[in-house]
């Protein structure tokens, strides 16, 4: 097989949506460290909805991004509080999958705090093939030919023959 077309995880984003700035938010953010071992980054909201309470540029939620290593042993420890099972419609035509959780202590090794409670979360994995830097560079910017862009296919082997990821 080319080298070239070998599919690769680029980044997993992990995403806790509170809705709230305030405690809550925090233990959201305790929770996120402790299990990915990173800082997380707030995200604000972009508009303004009264009747949830939210304005704009207010804090209301948080999310890391793993790469390497880290992504892959975070996306295992994931897959495992939801019985590596996937569907078909969590991956896109770019060949990226997103899944949530309902509750962190469905993951295993995970127990449940009083002080921080019970979250849900998003996990959103990125898919790429080498050579992808050419589209993000500063110089000489290029666009990726249609080969060699990742497929939903592509990213379900890939899931299937690394992770052993079921597919309903």
């Amino acid at each position: 097989m080319n080298p070239m077309e070998e599919v690769k995880i680029a980044k997993a984003t992990i995403n806790i949506g509170v809705g709230e700035a305030g405690e809550r938010l925090a233990r959201a953010e305790k929770l996120i460290s402790s299990i990915t071992g990173q800082q997380p980054v707030r995200t604000t909201s972009k508009i303004t909805n009264p009747e949830f309470g939210i304005r704009k540029g207010q804090p209301i939620a948080c999310k890391v991004t793993l790469r390497g290593e880290k992504a892959n042993k975070a996306i295992k420890m994931i897959l495992d509080g939801i019985e590596h099972r996937l569907r078909s419609s969590q991956f896109d035509a770019q060949g990226n999958v997103s899944f949530g959780i309902r509750e962190h202590i469905d993951i295993p090794g995970m127990r449940y705090d009083p002080d921080i409670g019970i979250f849900g979360m998003n996990i959103s994995i990125t898919f790429e093939k080498p050579g992808y830097r050419i589209k993000r560079r500063k110089i000489q910017r290029k666009k990726i030919h249609n080969k060699h862009k990742v497929t939903r296919e592509e990213t379900i082997d890939f899931m299937k023959n690394n992770f052993q990821v079921k597919i309903k």
